[in-house]
């Protein structure tokens, strides 16, 4: 059975007047229908040009992005996407705004799409704010809203540009749960951009690690833990050795003869950029 979406020898560079910037080097992987895969990478690697040129958004310089053995060419209207942040029309609505993809696009919303848009805000926990306002949402509650317009029109992919980097922590972790429960509800192939590792442990079931510009996938990391996740899940040593194995890539501690030697030198170690 062929892979569901496919990255072949995909190469890509950004031209401008100030010159060339190659960002992405012949990346190559695979995706089965209704995996979910997480990339990670040091920012400024590609990973938000490897979901552009997935959506036809973009069209890669050397390469082939396929969707069920069909070439990406243009925008592909079977793709949802996510953004950093959900960009809600302030004089609209919660229920309108989740319905103006349908709206936008035919003019003109039945009562059965109604009915599904209102399903969606239930199924994200916002049955209770079908006319509120944005501005009347906390950060985790719009972001929701975008999740459920993106799952409008019932996409088979869904991307997610780094969703929750805009949330604390803890809204954050909730909302990790929360994309869950509803992937397990209605199973998408999914790709998630993170900078968390755990997150990405927390979701996957598989995580794809990129290099540095310009970048390819360094490794590919199959994620076996037992669905459905929980909080018991990220304890477990399992979880915890996948997070050290994707750390290892961007991040070495220093040794302790070099520790020792800069402490006495300094009085404190350097700080290490870090991924995660």
């Amino acid at each position: 059975m062929s892979p569901f979406v496919t990255f072949k020898q995909v190469s890509h560079t950004y031209h401008s007047d100030n010159g060339s910037v190659k960002v992405l080097d012949n990346v190559n992987f695979d995706v089965e229908k209704n995996q979910f895969i997480s990339i990670v990478g040091p920012s400024g690697c590609g990973k938000s040009t490897l979901l552009r040129l997935l959506s036809g958004l973009l069209q890669s310089t050397e390469g082939e992005v396929a969707v069920f053995g069909r070439k990406v060419r243009e925008p592909r209207e079977d793709i949802g996407i996510v953004f950093q942040k959900p960009t809600l029309l302030p004089w609209k609505n919660i229920l309108d705004n989740v319905l103006f993809p349908l709206k936008h696009k035919f003019g003109h919303i039945t009562d059965k799409e109604k009915l599904f848009a209102k399903q969606l805000l239930e199924k994200v926990g916002l049955n209770d704010f079908h006319n509120s306002m944005p501005d009347q949402l906390s950060g985790g509650m719009q972001q929701r809203v975008g999740i459920a317009r993106a799952l409008l029109l019932d996409p088979d992919i869904l991307i997610m540009d780094e969703p929750f980097s805009a949330l604390d922590a803890l809204t954050r972790e909730e909302m990790g749960f929360e994309l869950l429960r509803l992937w397990n509800d209605r199973p998408k192939t999914v790709l998630f951009i993170t900078h968390s590792i755990s997150e990405a442990v927390l979701l996957s079931d598989k995580v794809l690690v990129m290099g540095p510009r310009p970048s390819t996938v360094i490794e590919e990391i199959n994620i076996d833990i037992p669905r459905p996740r929980t909080l018991e899940s990220m304890q477990s040593s399992n979880f915890a050795n996948y997070t050290r194995r994707i750390r290892k890539h961007f991040y070495q501690p220093p040794s302790t003869s070099m520790t020792d030697d800069h402490t006495k030198k300094k009085g404190n170690v350097a700080p290490i950029r870090t991924v995660a």
